[in-house]
């Protein structure tokens, strides 16, 4: 059976542009796999604990010594890795903030980096690949070449980095121009935005539409 993993990670609820393409692709994985199962997380409302000194070197000592603190970092890394490990598809929704990731993301990337869960401890091989893994991202302004903030994005640039030695292989779609229809200097850009996610709807109504032959 076809299980889904559901994360987003905007703190703005409703306003979230991320938060409704997930909400679309959501609903067209269940279209497409009427018989699967889904389960959601939410990073922007319920965050993971950052890794800290108390706790965050956890996969460096054996669970039988673990301290309290330890044991519940390892508990929540066992956690985050085994929702990873249990779907066949994992969507994320990835807003920019301040040209980064979340905090929240950059969290939930470093209890997915786990020796012996989610890389061999002995080739460092990824354990997570073969899965599909789609990030709908959300930018309010535009990074593309030519842009005078071209490559400002750190947020597209890091994530793959992020997770490479996990073996999970990110597919973006991603809305740009977001801002535009709320700041008075980017009205000009209105246009634009919608085009940008009109294609990035698009893009979502078409991931698992059956190949035409």
């Amino acid at each position: 059976m076809a299980h889904l993993l559901h994360i987003d990670s905007s703190i703005q609820g409703e306003a979230s542009v991320s938060r409704r393409l997930s909400a679309r692709a959501a609903a067209a994985w269940r279209s497409a796999h009427p018989d699967g199962t889904v389960a959601y997380r939410d990073l922007g409302a319920d965050p993971l604990p950052h890794l800290d000194a108390a706790g965050g070197l956890a996969d460096r000592v054996p669970p039988e010594r673990h301290t309290p603190e330890q044991a519940a970092a390892w508990a929540r890394t066992l956690e985050v890795v085994n929702e990873v490990k249990a779907a066949d598809t994992v969507l994320l929704g990835l807003p920019l903030y301040n040209f980064g990731p979340p905090s929240s993301v950059k969290t939930w990337v470093d209890h997915l980096i786990a020796p012996g869960l989610s890389i061999d401890p002995e080739t460092y091989a990824g354990l997570l690949g073969g899965r599909e893994f789609v990030v709908l991202a959300s930018r309010g302004g535009g990074y593309g070449e030519g842009t005078p903030r071209a490559g400002w994005d750190h947020a597209q640039q890091w994530l793959p980095h992020g997770v490479a030695l996990t073996g999970l292989e990110p597919r973006f779609i991603t809305a740009e121009l977001t801002l535009a229809a709320v700041r008075p200097a980017m009205a000009d850009l209105v246009p634009l935005a919608e085009e940008s996610l009109a294609a990035a709807e698009r893009a979502i109504d078409e991931l698992w539409v059956p190949a035409r032959v």
